[in-house]
């Protein structure tokens, strides 16, 4: 139950909830009651998904942006925007990043981003990150 929990987690945090998932896969790596191996491919894998839906409602923007209840901000639209008009595919490898990455992925899907293209930088970022984090915490 702890694996599917995590990988909800992972996967809700990974669209635009701009918290981080960190804290609950750092608890249950250093309680060593878990597969490390596990842990980490569902977190990644929810993370990316997550990207992935963030990528997918970028990519359907027009049926969504004048709903009341969509979740992004214009400004932070804007800021990814004009980030990911800068740096393009590398601003991907940054969409771990609380409160900037969502918003790259979805601009992303509004730029029509390659999907596989995509999953690749995506995948890179997300998977280092908790890679870092275990070797910090729990492999010392």
């Amino acid at each position: 139950m702890i694996y599917i929990s995590l990988f909800i987690f992972c996967l809700t945090l990974g669209t635009f909830f701009p918290f981080a998932s960190e804290t609950y896969l750092i608890t249950l790596l250093l309680s060593e009651k878990y597969n490390v191996l596990l842990l980490l491919l569902l977190a990644s894998v929810g993370n990316i998904l997550g990207s992935v839906i963030s990528w997918l409602f970028g990519y359907f923007i027009n049926y969504f942006i004048n709903k009341p209840w969509f979740p992004i901000n214009k400004y932070l639209l804007q800021k990814a925007n004009n980030i990911f008009k800068k740096y393009g595919k590398w601003s991907l490898l940054f969409s771990w990043v609380p409160f900037i990455g969502d918003p790259i992925a979805f601009v992303a899907g509004t730029f029509r981003y390659n999907l596989i293209f995509f999953l690749i930088f995506v995948s890179i970022g997300k998977v280092s990150r908790y890679l870092l984090i275990y070797f910090y915490f729990v492999i010392k």
